[in-house]
């Protein structure tokens, strides 16, 4: 026979949660309430009139080509952050696994970069490739390559796709060296002494076992490089050259706090949350199908 166990002080759980609530509902819900508010209405740069205009702002936006540019350049630079952070994370991940010597020394020295700030982070990449001063940019047109991406926007958007991925290469680092611990190093044994390679070891044991992890940084991936790579191209490009990276979060900022389209601005940060919140919900809904879950 169960035991039903019932937790005897009913107003402690809810004291508990309020921080968190109160931090959610002040920091979340009542911007966002208001950023939909907002995007219903055209506003003077001052604040000091406004007009209902409805769904005109969604429609003036979606009808913009520099939205539509933005739209583009965002999906490329998002694909390309996540991908390469995650495979390159996954890559030291494997490779620190299998040091005997110093484990913890490679471990710390992996971590660190995720302690930098977004705007730091951007300064010391925009120093390294400057075509002024930056010690690589002199490297590479020692090497013949014509660096300036200050002039050219596919360099901009490979420079800020280095340094966004390097910053967020630790965080999936830490997850990806926990779910290598996790595995039982039985079944890797046994695929060994049954004759599988390194690389069938990898891909039909290891990999399928790391899935759940996979997926989790697969959604926080997607949600940094959208949300959370705007100081890193405030620093290193400003959204240039002519837009070649103006990101969907960094013209919010733009049409917002520089050119001060408040309605305009409100309805592209709905929108965007609108994008963020779908694209989660595909991944929950399509690709957690294929997660295995041990």
């Amino acid at each position: 026979m169960q035991r039903r166990v019932t937790f005897p002080n009913r107003v402690l759980p809810y004291l508990l949660l309020a921080p968190q609530i109160a931090i959610t509902s002040v920091f979340f819900f009542w911007p966002a309430f208001q950023a939909v508010k907002q995007s219903l209405y055209r506003e003077d740069p001052f604040g000091l009139s406004s007009a209902f205009v409805g769904l005109e702002n969604f429609r003036a936006v979606l009808t913009d080509p520099n939205y539509l540019h933005s739209l583009r350049v965002t999906v490329v630079f998002s694909l390309s952050v996540a991908v390469a952070a995650l495979a390159a994370a996954l890559l030291l991940a494997v490779m620190t696994d299998r040091v005997v010597k110093g484990r913890g020394v490679y471990r710390t020295l992996l971590i660190w970069p995720y302690a930098v700030a977004p705007a730091v982070a951007g300064m010391l990449w925009l120093f390294l490739f400057s075509p002024a001063m930056g010690t690589l940019a002199f490297l590479l047109r020692r090497a013949g390559v014509a660096w300036d991406p200050l002039l050219d926007g596919d360099q901009a958007m490979l420079l800020v796709v280095v340094a966004a991925a390097w910053k967020q290469v630790s965080y999936n680092f830490i997850f990806f060296l926990a779910g290598l611990q996790a595995i039982p190093r039985s079944l890797i044994e046994a695929a060994a002494i049954d004759g599988a390679g390194p690389w069938r070891r990898f891909w039909s044991i290891i990999f399928p076992l790391l899935s759940p992890v996979s997926f989790y940084l697969l959604v926080v991936n997607t949600v940094y490089a959208f949300f959370d790579t705007f100081g890193i191209i405030h620093a290193v490009t400003g959204g240039g050259p002519a837009k070649a990276t103006e990101t969907l979060v960094y013209k919010v900022f733009n049409d917002g706090y520089v050119n001060l389209d408040l309605g305009s601005s409100s309805a592209q940060s709905v929108i965007l949350m609108a994008i963020v919140i779908g694209l989660t919900a595909v991944q929950f809904r399509y690709v957690e199908k294929k997660v295995h879950y041990a």
